[in-house]
């Protein structure tokens, strides 16, 4: 996965610098979202190494599976499918959102819960973030059962462990010293 990050990058930042230039953020991640989608597709993954595929072949399905482009962006397409790059677009979308959310003085947080969130829970949980990071948060919630109950918050390099499971296993350090 790292490597994939590392062969991401320049184009990730390439893809950044043509948006940022063109004042595209919000179309650019919208197009890297469709072909990350794309490209995690089995089907087309098999056509990304299948060798009766020329380039160009390649770039046209490419250009046609990802809907309405413009011609940067499907210059964008070109090269990647020169240098066999096509794997990565998940990464380089990754990256791209990452660049675009510093560049917007936004962080993401993502957050396990127990339970499902009501709306209302959600709204109080996503202010106090912000009001604590002082930027705005983009959120992402995830179920996962094993938390017993409570939440896990990870916010960039920061982590709020506030489950149950947490808790649980702070105690169990507790008691072992």
């Amino acid at each position: 996965m790292a490597e994939n990050v590392t062969i991401a990058r320049p184009y990730a930042d390439a893809a950044f610098a043509l948006a940022r230039g063109a004042n595209a953020l919000g179309p650019w991640s919208e197009v890297l979202d469709r072909l990350a989608l794309v490209a995690a597709d089995s089907t087309m993954q098999a056509c990304f190494t299948d060798p009766k595929l020329s380039a160009d072949q390649l770039n046209k399905l490419m250009v046609d599976v990802a809907g309405d482009l413009n011609a940067e962006q499907q210059n964008f397409i070109r090269v990647l499918v020169e240098n066999e790059r096509l794997q990565v677009l998940p990464e380089i979308r990754d990256l791209f959102v990452a660049l675009k959310n510093e560049h917007e003085g936004v962080l993401e947080a993502k957050i396990a819960s127990a339970f499902p969130l009501d709306d209302a829970a959600l709204a109080a949980l996503k202010a106090d973030l912000e009001a604590r990071f002082k930027v705005v948060i983009n959120v992402t919630v995830s179920i996962d059962p094993e938390l017993i109950g409570g939440v896990r918050i990870a916010v960039g390099d920061e982590v709020i462990d506030a489950s149950v499971r947490g808790k649980l296993a702070n105690m169990a350090a507790a008691l072992k010293n």
